[in-house]
């Protein structure tokens, strides 16, 4: 009896045995997984190293480069998962990653941060039932350079059909709700409440506001040689004295046979720092790339009055790359080593001017190496004679990218990232004429600690078109690398993060034409969201003849662009950085605070931050800015539901 009984255990215990297998993770199809940069590698690092973590060798698993994602259809009988993970020993640079798995929406391990020579870390965990697993690297707060990761030694055991990866689910549909109300026809005077400018130099600037036309425009308080044209509203001159002056800007309407009014303080500041408050507009690269004409530019303008985004503060109608002769196409240069426009550019004088007769400000874009990115002529040796012709031509901005300079630089260190910037901005400061300068060179030598120096507003990563996103669209890992310089930010001094790139924009790889973007609409509003709590410049680089009224009404709220335009000048800190949150606050001239709370996750998320989190304490008063209502107050803590990679965006006051 008692062998029959050892026999028949002997047989379940083989029966089990056969049930269960294994399979490695490199054995799936990897062609699902998507990564921040090249390809993932099978048994080796993404370098094609041998997997290497912390000096301990691995024979089997995964290199990848953050950020990376790999999802997992299971059938909820798969047991377990083992790995050991961490940052490849052939990483190279200062890398941080975080691991992460979740299954059926549910985080069940994190490694936290990890950095170059960590031990690997251990992952054994007990998918029973689970249905759906995601396998995520993501950069732990920083860029993604550097950031190899390896899932070494990664095996599934399972008894059920074998785990396979599989492309990320779609998401459901969102419907583009038009949060921001629309304008009503009373007239209500916006854009910043103070403004810089030069003494001696044109004054040029547009009164942003909405209401029924038409409208009567007055103010009190202008300095001596300015003048306001009480039918379009636009205020010209030259200020001939340092100083500041206060103004009462008022606007006036007719409606229903009723007069309405409206007023707003306006603060000019006449001295030596030029975009008081981040600088608003457009830029032609993300939707016309080198088919950019003067026709584009003449029509932007026209459009940016039409649409009525002039009536919320946006002013700069600029041209990036592509204006000036390709090479090979000689005469680069006039008699006077001024730069030359090509043929698609026949009257910029003409066309600068027309942009100004709307009330609105021209820019214009070159590299101080002798060529362009898109490889036409720089301003290599010819700074003085270009700078000299801008201001000429009536130009207001200049976008100067660094493209060809590295090949004269002559060295990487901080004195030579410096120097092409010094050159242009003791040239454009011999000007009779306000022109802001863009530092275009991608956060090289920790740019936000001295562009300041130089310039106005300074990019602090790579183009955010060409930032490939994986899990979470390229605005969100760009943000993240910009809102980490917060404290570098202040009036006349903006960390740039690149364009606004919503409605139609090109595909930035192959130059294409305008597509509508693939953003939902939670993302789109958590984009903008972000960029006003970080103070950022809000240019959008979409198609200008293809508004639509959902890219108009997330790019014309005149609450959320307050909070960009405060006239404090800071830029919003981190809160909070999980990978299912991110948390911003800014503060305000008034003493009140702009709050962002962004859910990270694949679904919809509950998000709380606590008043002593926040430096808050007692009731707070609680403004939604996107739909422009007021909340409950709030007591001690606020929370709410969010919607996938959608945002809060709130104004807490007392």
């Amino acid at each position: 009896m008692r062998s029959c009984v050892t026999f028949l255990f002997s047989l379940l215990l083989a029966a089990t045995a056969a049930a269960q297998q294994t399979i490695d993770l490199q054995k799936l199809d990897l062609a699902h997984m998507e990564q921040g940069w090249g390809n993932p590698q099978i048994d080796r690092s993404i370098r094609e190293k041998p997997l290497s973590i912390g000096g301990q060798k691995f024979v089997h698993g995964v290199g990848t480069h953050a950020a990376s994602v790999l999802w997992i259809e299971l059938d909820g009988r798969t047991d377990r998962f083992q790995a050991s993970v961490g940052v490849d020993d052939a990483a190279g640079g200062p890398a941080a990653i975080e691991f992460r798995v979740t299954a059926d929406g549910k985080q069940l391990w994190t490694s936290g941060a990890m950095k170059p020579r960590d031990k690997a870390k251990p992952v054994d965990l007990d998918l029973r039932g689970a249905k759906l697993l995601v396998l995520t690297v993501d950069a732990a707060g920083d860029s993604i350079n550097f950031d190899h990761a390896d899932w070494a030694n990664a095996r599934f055991t399972y008894s059920g059909r074998a785990p396979r990866a599989v492309d990320p689910p779609i998401p459901p549909a969102e419907e583009a709700v038009l949060l921001t109300p629309p304008a009503g026809p009373q007239p209500q005077i916006h854009g910043p409440f103070v403004y810089g400018c030069g003494p001696g130099h044109p004054f040029l600037y547009r009164i942003p506001a909405t209401g029924r036309r038409p409208m009567k425009f007055s103010a009190e308080g202008l300095p001596a040689g300015l003048t306001l044209d009480a039918d379009s509203g636009i205020i010209r001159g030259k200020i001939a004295e340092k100083g500041e002056y206060r103004v009462i800007l008022r606007a006036q309407n007719q409606e229903g046979g009723t007069e309405r009014r409206c007023e707003r303080p306006f603060k000019i500041v006449c001295g030596d720092t030029l975009a008081l408050t981040p600088p608003m507009g457009w830029n032609s690269w993300y939707i016309h790339y080198n088919r950019v004409s003067e026709v584009h530019l003449r029509e932007a303008a026209k459009q940016m009055i039409a649409s009525g985004m002039a009536d919320y503060g946006y002013q700069y109608v600029n041209i990036d790359d592509c204006w000036m002769k390709k090479q090979g196409e000689l005469p680069y240069r006039d008699a006077q080593g001024a730069v030359l426009p090509n043929s698609k550019f026949p009257d910029i004088q003409g066309m600068i001017d027309e942009i100004h007769a709307h009330g609105l400000k021209a820019g214009v874009y070159t590299s101080p190496g002798p060529w362009t990115c898109g490889g036409y002529v720089g301003a290599y040796r010819h700074e003085a004679a270009d700078a000299k012709r801008f201001a000429q031509w009536g130009f207001d901005f200049l976008k100067y990218d660094w493209c060809s300079y590295g090949g004269v630089a002559g060295g990487n260190d901080v004195a030579h990232l410096k120097k092409p910037y010094q050159v242009i901005a003791a040239e454009l400061k011999k000007q009779d004429r306000d022109i802001v300068l863009n530092l275009c060179q991608y956060g090289m030598g920790d740019v936000w600690q001295w562009g300041g120096e130089v310039g106005q507003c300074w990019r602090t990563t790579g183009d955010l078109g060409c930032e490939r996103g994986n899990r979470l669209p390229g605005f969100y890992s760009i943000g993240f690398s910009n809102a980490r310089h917060w404290a570098n930010a202040r009036p006349g001094c903006w960390n740039d993060p690149d364009y606004l790139l919503i409605g139609y924009v090109g595909d930035a790889f192959g130059m294409g034409v305008g597509r509508k973007t693939t953003l939902t609409p939670n993302e789109q509003y958590s984009y903008m969201s972000m960029w006003c709590l970080m103070a950022s410049p809000l240019i959008f680089s979409g198609d200008m003849a293809r508004l639509d009224p959902f890219t108009l009404n997330v790019l014309c709220n005149a609450e959320a662009i307050d909070i960009d335009q405060d006239a404090l000048g800071r830029q919003a800190r981190i809160i909070r950085k999980t990978s299912s949150e991110f948390i911003l606050l800014k503060d305000l001239e008034d003493g009140s605070k702009a709050l962002g709370l962004f859910n990270l996750s694949e679904g919809p998320a509950s998000i709380s931050v606590a008043w002593a989190d926040l430096g808050l304490s007692g009731k707070q008063h609680v403004r939604d800015l996107w739909r422009q209502v007021d909340l409950p107050a709030a007591d001690g803590r606020l929370e709410a539901a969010v919607p996938r990679h959608g945002v809060l965006f709130v104004r807490l006051s007392k």
